[in-house]
């Protein structure tokens, strides 16, 4: 037998908990959402409640089920009633507060009192009380009188207004008709009400008294207007006292006694009124606590005469007639008026003040069921607290997300770095992009204090390869920056100056020498430049001014290799002699003597030089004295290239060999063995050799074991230039393209191609850490990105390019670049040409300027 339906309308807490996954405070709250909607329209009307999602309600819906109950309507309120209602509501009614006033104590309920008034009608009628609390109001039902007619009596009367005042000054002459056998007679109720019945003679009070009613004079002195009929169907009585203090004091002392006079009204005692309050309360099951319950009726004089107030212009036209009372003078008229007109803003005040907008939520303001849903939530696992949050956010619309993003982003943006001691803080932020931390220095005092750390700074140009020999020459060192890290300013410069060479057009310096004769080979050092021709001397060159310093001359043949190290230059000629020269002399040191044919290549280590020639021989020589240390023999031809790292010597020659030597023992460690042609480029590191040879193919060998590690397969022709650094080498062919290889791993990372390639033999090359510069036989140099090998810009372009100019050597430091130019069909004049790319100071600018063309001594 399946499981009893749960009717959520009439269902208990104990009978809600029950169901799989409700607990008691989810009970708690559907019963009190169910008591604030009255009743649940469908059983979806759960998923309202926090914590019930639909998960939770589709695991418990075939047990669930929702009966509307049907509700009992409400009794129906009398037109009349409405129109009282209505006028309350818009301020129409003047009432004022009263003391409050003792309490009876037979009464149950301590409840304030105020004044009775009751109102005689021609005829009995049976009474209505108002069922909206907020109107103090009584109103008579019709008599059952043979002209059918209304009779009203209000308990309230209307405010007056300056329409109405003028109509009753005009009436105030006018004598009232009252008829001789109806006697006004006045007990006032809770809020103002009158007495719940009207009689002709006597009249029943609120606590079920017959109270006497003493005739006044002046209805027993129009008693004859009591013989019109026409006069009693078309006009109501009120009788009230006016607000006067000194009136107001005398009804309350009478009142309090209980048993005296108001006005010369009989009033009930304050145990009928508190009874009667109850009974009028008792009558209405809808009506509010917040019913304003010290509220009295104004009072009157009993010298003052009746005069009809005819219906005031409002929206309601069928509304009921209002009566009041005028004096005989007319002065006091106008002084009543504008004590009621002072009365009437008062109260629209304050019932301004009472109609005013309901408060938005806040913190000090929260929504009724807020404080539940926080338990609730607060209750929950943190798996539970996180569907809950996702379902909240797929819920809210875009206003209300962004609400939440501006709530919780301030969380996320804590100054941590503050937080933290200064080395941990220089810590984190050395894990940033030097781009990244000038960002950060523009943050706040505090973190430009710390992105200013000149270790910091060091780092950072360690890793860019910076140095500040690399940056500062040995003049412009002298001048310190003004920022406080050192390092930084070098960072600072050498960006400058790579955007620089990407992007600036420098007018390059023209140095003119060696005539129309081939330059074979170009050295410089930043500060000089030196340039050895076939037309047997080597010119020294000044980097700065572009003037030439001296020319050596000595050789008896054409200058075909060169090393400089500081102001010494080492030559190789066709003589078969090398030469060691001070540059700032010119003079000859040294001749060294041994070879037997042309000195064709040479490598330079501290005071050591290593010579290769067309023998087959390798020599070694120190210097400083001119000596030959050590002779290496076993190659079987030319010696086309050698390396030299101060320990071990390579050599690549024409007997397609690449061998390493010992020269302290002059003896040979590994021949490598592999290439199938010439080899005519190396490069050694210390621990890989790599071999450029005629048989298009680059192998990169142990300098350990001798092994071949990778051949790198590629180039179409000869590999005329190769450089390698960190393992990064970039080769240059007669193929026209440049490739950029990983030695660790024989992958190309890198093919220079494309439609800005060179048009001819790439002749030599240079590169750093970002970019690579190759020059051809096409008369241009060109500069490309070494990461992504994207083409940047045309350094050089000669006139004569593909008609005869070549750039032969290029060579160039992080700010400056030389090359060597000319053509062999006399088309292109030889020349050095020099673009710096350095951040101009005022001096080196102007001596730029002074110095663009410096024709050769």
């Amino acid at each position: 037998m399946g499981r009893r339906k749960l009717d959520i309308n009439t269902a208990s807490v104990d009978e809600f908990t029950s169901l799989s996954g409700i607990g008691q405070i989810k009970a708690k709250a559907i019963i009190d959402l169910r008591n604030e909607l009255g009743q649940f329209a469908e059983v979806n009307d759960l998923q309202k409640v926090p914590g019930i999602g639909s998960v939770l309600m589709d695991h418990n819906r075939p047990v669930l089920q929702c009966k509307i109950v049907k509700v009992k309507q409400r009794p129906k309120i009398s037109r009349a009633t409405r129109r009282i209602a209505s006028r309350a509501a818009s301020g129409r009614l003047l009432v004022e507060e009263s003391p409050n006033l003792p309490v009876a104590s037979n009464c149950n309920a301590s409840l304030p009192t105020t004044l009775c008034r009751r109102y005689n009608t021609r005829r009995n009628g049976s009474e209505n009380i108002s069922r909206d609390p907020t109107v103090l109001s009584v109103v008579a039902k019709k008599p059952r009188c043979q002209y059918k007619r209304r009779w009203k009596a209000a308990a309230v009367r209307t405010l007056p207004s300056p329409q109405r005042s003028a109509k009753r000054r005009r009436a105030a002459n006018q004598p009232p008709v009252v008829p001789a056998n109806v006697q006004p007679c006045s007990s006032r109720g809770e809020d103002g009400g009158v007495g719940n019945s009207l009689s002709k003679h006597t009249s029943t009070g609120n606590c079920g008294e017959t109270l006497a009613r003493p005739s006044s004079s002046k209805c027993s002195d129009n008693a004859q207007n009591a013989q019109n009929p026409h006069h009693l169907r078309r006009r109501g009585f009120f009788r009230a006292r006016r607000a006067n203090p000194l009136h107001a004091a005398e009804d309350h002392s009478a009142y309090a006694s209980g048993t005296g006079e108001v006005g010369g009204r009989t009033v009930c005692s304050a145990a009928e009124n508190a009874c009667a309050q109850q009974a009028t309360s008792a009558l209405d099951d809808d009506s509010a606590t917040s019913t304003q319950s010290n509220l009295s009726i104004s009072h009157e004089l009993p010298d003052r005469r009746w005069t009809k107030r005819k219906p005031e212009p409002s929206d309601d036209s069928r509304g009921p007639k209002k009566f009041c009372c005028s004096e005989e003078s007319g002065s006091e008229l106008q002084d009543e008026t504008s004590c009621e007109q002072q009365t009437l803003s008062a109260v629209e005040s304050s019932q301004s003040s009472s109609t005013r907008k309901q408060k938005i939520p806040s913190k000090k303001n929260p929504p009724p069921l807020l404080n539940g849903w926080l338990k609730t939530f607060q209750n929950w696992t943190p798996s539970e607290r996180l569907l809950a949050l996702d379902e909240l956010v797929e819920i809210c619309d875009p206003t209300q997300v962004r609400h939440v993003m501006q709530v919780i982003e301030p969380q996320f943006q804590r100054d941590f770095i503050s937080l933290l001691p200064k080395e941990l803080a220089l810590y984190v932020l050395s894990f940033l992009e030097p781009n990244d931390l000038l960002r950060a220095a523009q943050t706040c005092r505090y973190w430009h204090m710390l992105a200013e750390d000149n270790i910091l700074w060091r780092e950072k140009c360690h890793e860019e390869g910076i140095s500040e020999s690399l940056v500062f020459g040995s003049i412009v060192r002298r001048k310190r920056p003004s920022s406080k890290s050192l390092w930084k300013s070098l960072f600072l410069r050498q960006q400058q100056i790579e955007k620089n060479w990407r992007a600036s057009n420098r007018a390059p310096k023209v140095l003119k020498g060696h005539d129309d004769h081939v330059i074979t080979c170009l050295e410089f050092n930043g500060m000089k430049i030196v340039s050895g021709s076939d037309d047997n001397t080597l010119k020294v060159w000044s980097a700065v001014t572009g003037k030439c310093l001296r020319t050596l001359t000595g050789h008896t043949g054409g200058v075909w290799s060169s090393q400089m190290s500081g102001n010494v230059i080492i030559s190789g000629s066709t003589d078969r002699t090398l030469k060691v020269w001070d540059a700032d002399t010119g003079r000859t040191i040294f001749t060294l003597y041994g070879h037997t044919s042309t000195v064709r290549c040479m490598h330079l280590h501290k005071n050591r030089v290593v010579s290769g020639s067309r023998d087959a021989t390798l020599r070694m020589w120190d210097v400083e004295t001119g000596h030959c240390l050590h002779v290496l023999i076993g190659h079987m031809a030319a010696v086309r290239c050698v390396q030299y790292d101060g320990r071990r010597v390579v050599s690549g020659a024409y007997d397609y060999m690449v061998k390493i030597w010992d020269p302290e023992k002059e003896t040979c460690l590994q021949t490598l063995a592999g290439h199938t042609n010439r080899v005519y480029s190396l490069q050694f590191d210390g621990m890989h050799i790599v071999s450029g040879s005629l048989d298009t193919s680059i192998r990169v060998w142990s300098a350990e074991t001798g092994a071949c590690l990778h051949t790198l397969v590629g180039h179409q022709s000869l590999t005329s230039g190769m450089e390698l650094k960190d393992n990064i080498l970039v080769s240059g062919n007669a193929d026209s393209t440049v490739k950029v290889w990983n030695i660790t791993t024989g992958q190309c990372l890198q093919t220079l191609n494309g439609p800005n390639k060179h048009q001819s033999a790439v002749t030599c090359l240079q590169f750093n850490r970002k970019l690579i510069i190759t020059s051809s036989d096409d008369g241009t140099i060109k500069i490309w990105d070494l990461r992504t090998g994207e083409f940047i810009r045309n350094l050089v372009t000669l006139e004569s390019g593909g008609s005869g100019g070549v750039v032969w050597r290029i060579r160039c430091n992080n700010s400056k670049l030389v090359c060597a130019v000319g053509s062999r069909n006399g088309t292109e004049e030889t020349k050095l040409l020099v673009l710096d790319f350095d951040v101009e100071d005022d001096a080196q600018s102007a001596a730029g300027r002074a110095a663009t063309t410096v024709a050769a001594s």
